[in-house]
């Protein structure tokens, strides 16, 4: 069997998860889930030696060293430093130019949580099988909830007996009503931003939708150089990509979509909102991390790194104290976490 290769995306500004996440220390390196990070965790779900070779992990200078610290013990990891951010098609075209064709890459963002371990790897089992046949497969996850913050995927025919299925169309975030009506159809999932890809059949869809991108990425990786287990691709050649995603530049395009579902205990933690959510809380629903004191409170987190935090009488609030930044906020407030000042100018 051909081990599959974790192909780990990492990078992000630290914005929606401020004041705990910041741009010089973004959520993908702190344990917000558990006791590892969620980088830690990423790694670690991909790592039985029988299935998964040694991971790439594509990330910035500005997390390099934390991506290293987190590394260790992996042995024969790699890292490719990308000399600028240019969204997920690009990144990912780095990592299959550095591949054996034949390869399968599994690629992961570095900063979600997966709570169910055994079902990630059985859907990556699946993926890869799908992928070993030029499928462009992406993971379906359960949807759970009318989401208006995801990405949808329709399923279309199943292939054959493999348990996967065609992809019948890419909806982008709905409206509330669109995402009760999907929900209600049981034909959709969330668009987890997971996937797995035949390294030579990625390139070549990319190469027939977006060939400006593969150019330079080609350009990039042939005029790079090698540091150790790093990968440095040339800063001028990879300059010149226009950053798009890869569900724009290719998933979108192909005519070899595919999914796979998956009902993981999957969340892109992807604001105070969803680490509540993540988070296993008390019989009142409450969630609290450091030195606190509820009373009265229902559905309530409390972060702090120090300060005692007490909090009466309150409903679906928010509490965020890290060092001296204290961020208050409604769950309904928590999308619009991103936007303040604070977050914003780091």
């Amino acid at each position: 069997m051909t081990k599959i290769t974790p192909v780990i995306l990492c990078g992000g500004s630290g914005t929606r998860l401020w004041p705990r996440s910041r741009a010089s220390f973004p959520k993908p390196f702190l344990p917000l889930v558990g006791d590892r990070t969620l980088f830690e965790g990423t790694v670690a779900r991909a790592s039985d030696p029988d299935a998964f070779a040694a991971p790439i992990v594509v990330t910035g200078s500005a997390h390099l060293a934390h991506v290293e610290s987190q590394l260790a013990g992996h042995d024969g990891a790699q890292v490719i430093v990308e000399p600028a951010a240019r969204n997920t098609a690009a990144a990912i075209a780095l990592a299959a130019l550095r591949l054996p064709e034949d390869a399968v890459m599994l690629v992961c963002p570095s900063d979600h949580h997966i709570a169910d371990d055994q079902a990630f790897a059985a859907a990556a089992q699946a993926a890869a099988a799908l992928a070993g046949d030029d499928w462009l497969v992406s993971f379906g996850i359960e949807a759970k909830a009318p989401e208006t913050g995801f990405g949808y995927l329709q399923r279309g025919d199943s292939i054959g007996d493999s348990g996967g299925y065609q992809v019948a169309r890419f909806v982008e975030k709905p409206d509330i009503d669109r995402a009760r009506e999907f929900l209600a159809s049981g034909d959709y999932a969330w668009n987890g931003g997971i996937f797995a890809f035949r390294t030579g059949a990625f390139l070549k869809e990319l190469g027939e939708h977006r060939p400006a991108i593969l150019a330079a990425a080609r350009a990039a990786v042939e005029a790079g150089r090698e540091e150790g287990a790093r990968f440095h691709p040339d800063a001028d050649a990879f300059g010149q990509i226009a950053g798009e995603s890869v569900d724009y530049a290719v998933m979108e395009n192909t005519r070899r979509a595919a999914m796979v579902p998956a009902d993981m205990g999957w969340s892109d933690i992807g604001n105070w909102h969803a680490l509540r959510d993540a988070r296993d809380g008390d019989e009142n629903g409450n969630r609290v991390h450091g030195d606190a004191e509820l009373v009265g409170c229902r559905n309530v987190l409390v972060e702090t790194d120090g300060p005692r935090v007490s909090v009466i009488g309150l409903e679906n609030v928010i509490v965020v104290v890290d060092g001296n930044d204290v961020l208050v906020t409604t769950i309904d407030g928590a999308q619009l976490v991103g936007k303040l000042s604070g977050a914003v100018n780091q």
